[in-house]
């Protein structure tokens, strides 16, 4: 620091006034997606040959994409996007596009696997095609062969090159397969992503303002203890980290709190914030006044979780719509989530009818929500017997 008769220096000053952005957790992305594979080693039309009989084997359990380049010279963008619809689901997108390194992460957010042509972008993780006509096109991309998965033999005369050698000793220990052996490749690729499946922690959301009510939901005894203490204490005992979802003004002797960082938005706001605190984990979330939810519910939701939806809801048997107050949220939920909210929509049930979302049915009775101290009564009645 240049000091003057003992004093920082104006630099120094107006450095010391500069305000950083907001140090917000991350999620946890490739070059391009959340989980990506760059194939490289051989030509493109075989890497994309091999991306296509890939995704027909797992395709039916996660969502799929693939990145590569285009290699017409004579293409022009367009002067207008063009979304061509049908309703089976396919959409032709024709569009002025140009890459960048946060927008494209925004296309590829929901993605459970996203292949990358590696000859032309890199990739967080890399599956390697031996083809032994490819050395010069290998030393040039050497660098960012820095994750290898496995290695795929182009025919029997595929090598090793010293190159790849020298820049990983142990690349022969890694798993070898043939590009014929299209079961054992996908199965590899299978193990891939579910290796990268979010970890699932626990949230109560235990600050909702319990106006009808007329005192707080999460401090109802229905079973000994707080509702707040009971539902933190089963999520715990399901082996799940879990945090309460607290205003600002709650004081609460406690440290696994989440505040809420969106204000007046009730749950839609708590989830966003549990989101905020951790995008890269999904979140179990348990609402307090939803007192007929036990251990035996709870380990049926996690056990039929599909990590490749939006979120795995419950839904009573007799009821026209899931409950979004039981449900376990995936992280590719928060971008959607914000969508919603950028759309002036702050209803999170909106969110799970408008998404790709597995529905749970059980008896309505078990997402029967408790509101006013009549229903307290009849409930903790009923519970009683």
């Amino acid at each position: 620091m240049n000091i003057i008769n003992n004093k920082p220096s104006f630099s120094h000053t107006i450095m010391k006034k500069h305000q950083k952005h907001a140090k917000l957790t991350r999620r946890n992305f490739g070059q391009m997606a959340p989980f990506e594979l760059a194939i490289l080693g051989t030509k493109c039309s075989i890497i994309k040959e091999l991306v296509k009989e890939v995704s027909l084997k797992i395709s039916h359990k996660y969502k799929i994409a693939y990145a590569d380049a285009s290699h017409d010279k004579e293409t022009l963008a367009p002067s207008y996007d063009e979304f061509t619809f049908h309703h089976s689901g396919d959409l032709k997108n024709h569009g002025n596009y140009h890459m960048n390194p946060y927008t494209d992460k925004s296309l590829l957010a929901s993605y459970d696997l996203a292949f990358i042509n590696g000859n032309h972008y890199p990739g967080k993780q890399q599956i390697l095609i031996l083809d032994s006509e490819k050395e010069a096109s290998i030393l040039k991309r050497i660098d960012q062969l820095d994750n290898i998965a496995f290695l795929i033999n182009l025919n029997h005369k595929s090598i090793i090159f010293d190159c790849l050698k020298e820049k990983h000793p142990d690349i022969e220990r890694l798993e070898v397969y043939s590009i014929h052996d299209i079961d054992k490749i996908s199965a590899h690729v299978l193990k891939l992503i579910e290796a990268n499946t979010a970890t699932l922690c626990g949230l109560v959301l235990a600050g909702g303002e319990s106006v009808r009510m007329g005192k707080d939901k999460g401090l109802l005894d229905y079973f000994g203890k707080s509702q707040r203490v009971y539902s933190l204490e089963m999520l715990e005992k399901l082996n799940l980290k879990t945090y309460l979802s607290v205003r600002k003004e709650q004081k609460l002797d406690q440290n696994n709190t989440i505040e809420d960082k969106l204000i007046g938005l009730g749950p839609f706001g708590a989830i966003c914030s549990a989101f905020q605190h951790d995008p890269n984990i999904a979140w179990l979330v348990l609402a307090t006044d939803l007192p007929y939810a036990d251990e035996k519910l709870i380990q049926r939701l996690i056990e039929e979780r599909d990590s490749s939806k939006v979120a795995t809801a419950l839904k009573g048997k007799n009821k026209k719509f899931p409950e979004p107050l039981i449900t376990i949220w995936e992280p590719k939920a928060y971008p959607i989530m914000l969508q919603f909210l950028a759309q002036g929509i702050s209803c999170p049930r909106k969110v799970l009818i408008n998404s790709d979302v597995k529905l749970v049915e059980v008896p309505d009775d078990f997402i029967t929500n408790v509101n006013t101290p009549e229903e307290f009564t009849a409930v903790k009645k009923d519970l009683g017997k």
